[in-house]
């Protein structure tokens, strides 16, 4: 079993930055694990975000959302992050970090995962 915990959510003004955090615990390191961050708009379905490796030497920003988007990864605190910069209204959504526990390929297909956090709201007020 994995439990995924996010944070660092919340409301801010167009223009502002997030950190966005997940930090991962189970039998198995977390570290170990492919990770990856999606969103969700209300109405919209979830979209691949960003991802990294399980040894974290690999990590990259979907070209879709990408501009503001950075991701990278504490792998001794078995912990991902997602910075975000200069934030837009079209950003406004869930926010999900998700770990492939069969895997280390970083990827943002939504299939690959098997373990997903909660989510953590992020609104971007104009």
């Amino acid at each position: 079993q994995v439990q995924l915990a996010e944070s660092g959510g919340g409301l801010v003004k167009v223009g502002e930055s997030l950190r966005l955090s997940c930090t991962g615990t189970g039998r198995r390191a977390a570290s170990t694990y492919a990770m990856a961050w999606f969103r969700q708009a209300r109405g919209r379905e979830r979209e691949g975000v960003a991802a990294v490796s399980g040894s974290g030497g690999s990590a990259y920003v979907q070209g879709s959302v990408m501009g503001g988007f950075t991701t990278s990864s504490d792998n001794a605190k078995n912990t991902i992050y997602l910075q975000i910069n200069s934030l837009k209204p079209k950003e406004t959504g869930i926010y999900y970090c998700a770990a492939d526990s069969r895997g280390t390929l970083a990827s943002t297909r939504v299939i690959q995962y098997d373990y997903w956090g909660g989510g953590t709201q992020v609104t971007v007020s104009s």
